[in-house]
């Protein structure tokens, strides 16, 4: 009788107290749950692709702490059609590896093809239904047809706005659409059909500078992202001599800075990161660092995506010499096995 009494008294006691657990629990999960709705929604995304890609980043959150920085060589707007090329393949090798093992919740991006006016001032674009910007000349009408199908996220791009002015970087808000440094390649790297992204994407411009400390810390501002499940993703060309292109057109053999410029700047990604920022700003100073960028805009990007990557290590995944271009392509930091 005593057993029973005792045990009926702290049964009594007991049953409160995990009622209260039990509703704060299914109270916060509601709550992150609905966030998460919200959010979706607000992307002017259809439900059932979001939802699943809520799921999807929830459970990767919980299991990657950083996501990877990645850089790539993104080519002419050509690119989404030239199948056979090698590069074809391997952006979109990359662009799997992204929607199945990183699984971000959104995306931000840079492209050598978007400087601010201001040498001092960062530009973020806030809209929400993206435009195509077909900012290339003498193609096909055919390519000037060419859609791909995304979205914005004001809360994404406020969120990248407060980052870079919680560290002394003058930023603004703009209305934009996506340049063919990133639209074009994206089609190779997220195929609408095959691939699908499915997640916001957020465009912020470079600085009108060619100074590699200056965008070194525009990186490094915009770092901690990654801890949110935000993909960073930089978009350029390793070498880029558009005047040597047409005068060589036709002939892939690599230019000597080419080779010569391409594993330089692969040297300096890939050093300890104490040494990285310096050894890259070093590249600008090379005797044929002028004839591998003759203006810097499409260098630029990477160091952006250095100074993201923090204390990450960074790895070229592959490269490809071509004439008086190099195509490699770079990841900034780990892919966790799923």
């Amino acid at each position: 009788m005593f057993l029973h009494s005792l045990s009926s008294k702290i049964f009594s006691i007991i049953t409160p107290i995990l009622a209260v657990l039990l509703a704060y629990q299914a109270s916060t999960r509601w709550s992150n749950f609905s966030s998460a709705i919200k959010e979706d929604w607000s992307s002017n995304f259809r439900a059932e692709p979001m939802l699943k890609a809520v799921r999807s980043a929830s459970s990767t959150s919980a299991k990657m702490s950083k996501t990877p920085v990645y850089f790539v060589s993104h080519g002419g707007p050509n690119i989404m059609y030239d199948m056979d090329h090698p590069v074809y393949s391997n952006l979109q090798k990359i662009g799997k590896e992204i929607t199945t093992k990183v699984k971000p919740k959104a995306v931000v991006v840079f492209s050598a093809h978007w400087q601010a006016p201001s040498p001092n001032k960062i530009q973020v674009n806030t809209k929400e239904m993206n435009d195509l910007i077909y900012d290339f000349y003498g193609f096909p009408s055919h390519y000037y047809k060419e859609k791909y199908p995304n979205v914005g996220s004001k809360e994404v791009a406020s969120h990248v706005i407060s980052a870079l002015k919680s560290n002394g970087i003058d930023v603004e808000s703009t209305s934009r659409g996506l340049d063919h440094g990133i639209w074009p390649s994206f089609k190779v790297l997220f195929d609408p059909e095959t691939n699908p992204l499915n997640v916001p994407i957020v465009q912020v411009s470079l600085f009108s500078s060619e100074d590699p400390n200056q965008h070194y810390a525009l990186g490094r501002a915009i770092s901690a992202l990654r801890s949110e499940n935000i993909a960073i993703i930089v978009s350029g060309m390793a070498v880029h001599n558009l005047r040597d292109f047409e005068r060589t057109m036709g002939n892939p053999t690599p230019l000597p800075y080419t080779s010569g410029f391409d594993e330089a700047l692969k040297d300096a990604v890939t050093v300890v990161p104490a040494e990285r920022e310096q050894k890259m700003a070093e590249l600008l100073k090379r005797p044929d660092a002028r004839h591998a960028h003759p203006t810097f805009e499409h260098l630029l990007p990477i160091f952006v995506g250095a100074g993201a990557a923090g204390e990450d290590l960074g790895m070229r995944l592959w490269t490809l010499k071509e004439g008086s271009m190099s195509w490699a392509q770079y990841r900034f930091g780990d892919v966790e096995a799923n």
